[in-house]
């Protein structure tokens, strides 16, 4: 590949290219080394990938300055988390800057007030929240699941990122339905793939399984299953049937 001013890289030696999405260097927190294509270990790695050995590393805390708006966002709901009697370290974990991305790793006790503050204070204004999605990172030991929240400011025009996470014995984060009412579907869809469970959300049922499924289908741990299919003359076998290449 070529990069931004025709030279040619190695996006396996040269960590500065700007390749695959999940490529950090050696910066980070590395949590796994990934083997094959997507890390299939009980059902087979069909990819043809099975040999691929990298590791799994989330980003690691930012510095400041941050850059551009980031640190005055930064400033303003520190100072506003203050003014609240709310000493920031102990709501913000971290700060991380990831491919020009602000996201505020916040601890989750204090998450429904921190995004009450990202709404209501005139310097921020945050007023829409897009959505949870739940992440599932099994080797992140004491933090297994991750709920990952979008702000948008309509005022200022600013998008920014809240995460959440939760260690898999006690899967239990505030709601933020009270502050974002839109979250409403979010929140029950979250609970239902992930098992993520939102206090205080006022009808957290499942929305898309049956009420008496077992498990959480997009965890990474959940089995692969599966049934055949059979065609005219031919029977494809389950994917966690199937022959591995690896």
């Amino acid at each position: 590949m070529s990069d931004a001013n025709g030279n040619d890289v190695n996006p396996e030696k040269d960590l500065s290219a700007e390749n695959l999405p999940g490529r950090r260097g050696q910066g980070g927190e590395e949590i796994r080394v990934q083997r094959g294509m997507f890390g299939a270990n009980n059902g087979g790695d069909t990819s043809g990938y099975g040999g691929l050995v990298r590791s799994v590393r989330l980003p690691g805390p930012a510095t400041r300055p941050y850059g551009g708006w980031f640190d005055e966002v930064a400033d303003e709901l520190e100072g506003a988390l203050e003014e609240q009697g709310l000493l920031p370290d102990n709501a913000i974990e971290k700060t991380v800057v990831d491919r020009d991305e602000l996201t505020f790793h916040i601890e989750r006790e204090h998450l429904v007030r921190v995004a009450r503050t990202l709404r209501d204070d005139p310097a921020l204004r945050f007023e829409l929240c897009t959505g949870v999605s739940g992440v599932h990172y099994p080797h992140d030991k004491g933090r297994e699941l991750h709920a990952v929240y979008h702000l948008r400011s309509i005022t200022h025009n600013r998008l920014i990122r809240l995460e959440v996470s939760a260690p898999d014995s006690d899967p239990h984060i505030p709601s933020l339905f009270s502050v974002y009412p839109t979250n409403d579907w979010h929140e029950r869809e979250t609970y239902d793939f992930f098992g993520i469970v939102f206090d205080g959300h006022p009808a957290l049922t499942r929305i898309m399984m049956p009420d008496d499924w077992q498990g959480f289908p997009q965890r990474k741990d959940y089995p692969l299953g599966g049934i055949p299919v059979e065609y005219k003359g031919a029977q494809i076998p389950a994917p966690d049937q199937r022959r591995s290449y690896s």
